[in-house]
């Protein structure tokens, strides 16, 4: 029985003991956040600041976005009538995709108008400009950013520079490959690697389609070619 009122003693000041360093330790905090309270006010103040900055930027965006689409209506239709001059300037009335581009920069609807600007340059021969624009555009969306790299892969081809038609040709099958599109990207790779003369590769492009996409239009010009190769190689 004595040892367990000496041990309860002992208990209680160990609690006491605890106490009175946890009061000595919140002292402390106490007279370090006095000292600090100004670097303190500003952290907290500068928190309040981003957020609201964040909150009001993410409105801005968001409101510019929905006018650049509402903006974009005239020169979709205008491309989509094959007047690429008026879709990619306006019309004195109406944007284009260049002034869209331009007044509502880091919007989805500017991105959009990058592609759109793009293929408007590719149909009007202008591969230079097509290729910047394309370049511009970005998306997760697995048949538009595919088509994209594709479509940058045919401006270089025209302006026969293979090495980067053959890169961006190979961006757009790896891509997320479709049963729907990407037989046509392997085609154009293959035609690509034939008109530089590296057939292995073209006939590998060629396998590749009858092998994986035999639903697919490009099936039966892929069995030709690669009986056309095999005679080669």
């Amino acid at each position: 029985m004595v040892k367990i009122k000496k041990q309860k003693k002992q208990e209680d000041a160990s609690l006491f003991e605890s106490n009175d360093a946890l009061a000595g330790k919140l002292s402390s905090y106490e007279e370090a956040f006095e000292k600090n309270k100004n670097t303190f006010s500003i952290l907290f103040i500068s928190i309040i600041l981003i957020l609201a900055l964040f909150g009001v930027g993410n409105y801005y965006i968001s409101s510019q976005n929905k006018l650049a689409q509402e903006d974009m209506f005239q020169a979709v239709y205008y491309f989509e009538s094959d007047s690429l001059v008026k879709a990619l300037n306006g019309d004195g009335n109406n944007y284009g995709f260049l002034e869209i581009i331009d007044e509502y920069n880091f919007t989805k609807a500017a991105n959009l108008s990058n592609y759109y600007a793009g293929v408007s340059y590719l149909k009007l021969k202008d591969y230079n400009n097509a290729i910047n624009y394309l370049k511009s555009f970005s998306s997760n969306d697995e048949l538009i950013q595919a088509r994209s790299y594709s479509l940058i892969g045919d401006a270089y081809t025209e302006l026969e520079d293979y090495d980067n038609a053959v890169s961006f040709f190979k961006k757009a099958v790896n891509y997320k490959p479709n049963q729907f599109f990407t037989p046509n990207y392997l085609l154009k790779l293959a035609l690509v690697y034939e008109e530089t003369g590296n057939l292995n590769e073209a006939y590998n492009c060629y396998n590749k389609i009858i092998d994986l996409y035999k639903d697919s239009s490009e099936y039966q010009i892929s069995l030709k070619n690669k009986s056309r190769l095999e005679g080669l190689i």
